[in-house]
């Protein structure tokens, strides 16, 4: 058992979870409770350790008796000690250090998104859990845009970290990739043309603005289609992973109409 806070595997699991250029230099995350670190071992995601609490929930220590039978390095650390490591309030007792999924970008994408200057933890990472149930090729990461691997992101992706590709490219790379593939561009907006009368079908990328300030001025000039949701009611705009997750389920909506015929 891990008894001092200044074990080394305990430090790393705190740095990983304060700084993103830590995860960098590692290629390491922090998975933090019993779905998220099942996820990961389903997924065959490399795991560097795992740690648990004393207690554990029947669903917990069966996911610890079938790591250990797997021959992955899992430790118990006392109460405590998790409690003050875990990033969330109500700590389920495991988290695990994982390497950052191998991901690569597709060779015929049909379906990108994109988040634009996105700040809000808990909105990226509902981005990323909705882009994988609407079945979104990959995910691409601006510079602007707040840490993927964050520990609220991955929280709040429940899971779609482990089986969507997520990149983080600088704009001269999004530009290039998106013109190989001839990829339309269609950029979320409440001034847009209403959502249901835009054509969806061809392959395209989705730009989701920033909570605050919006697309960035790279996008700006990048696309020339501007989409919005109708809102008949009193609410000036919805919240980005709100209005994203509309806007995947309205492109998959219509291509499944289309497939139908």
């Amino acid at each position: 058992m891990i008894s001092s806070p200044h074990n080394p595997k305990l430090k790393l699991v705190r740095s990983l979870q304060r700084r993103p250029k830590e995860r960098q230099t590692a290629n390491a995350f922090v998975a933090d409770g019993v779905r998220l670190v099942e996820d990961a071992w389903v997924a065959g995601i490399r795991f560097r350790f795992v740690l648990h609490a004393e207690k554990l929930s029947k669903r917990g220590n069966k996911l610890i008796e079938g790591l250990r039978a797997d021959g992955f390095d899992v430790e118990e650390i006392p109460t405590r000690l998790m409690q003050a490591l875990s990033d969330t309030e109500n700590a389920q007792g495991i988290l695990a250090v994982v390497e950052f999924p191998s991901a690569s970008l597709p060779v015929s994408p049909t379906f990108i998104l994109i988040p634009d200057q996105l700040r809000d933890p808990g909105n990226l990472g509902t981005l990323l859990r909705t882009a994988a149930a609407a079945g979104v090729d990959a995910v691409i990461i601006p510079p602007e845009t707040t840490d993927p691997f964050a520990p609220k992101v991955v929280r709040a992706g429940m899971g779609a970290h482990f089986r969507i590709p997520i990149l983080s490219l600088a704009w001269e790379e999004i530009i290039a990739y998106i013109g190989l593939h001839s990829l339309a561009v269609f950029l979320a907006d409440s001034s847009g043309s209403p959502c249901w009368q835009v054509d969806f079908r061809p392959a395209l990328a989705l730009i989701i603005g920033g909570e605050a300030d919006g697309a960035s001025s790279h996008v700006r000039g990048l696309s020339k289609n501007v989409v919005g949701i109708p809102m008949p009611g009193q609410v000036e705009s919805l919240n980005a992973a709100t209005a994203g997750s509309v806007l995947m389920f309205e492109v998959l909506r219509q291509r499944w109409e289309f497939a139908k015929k």
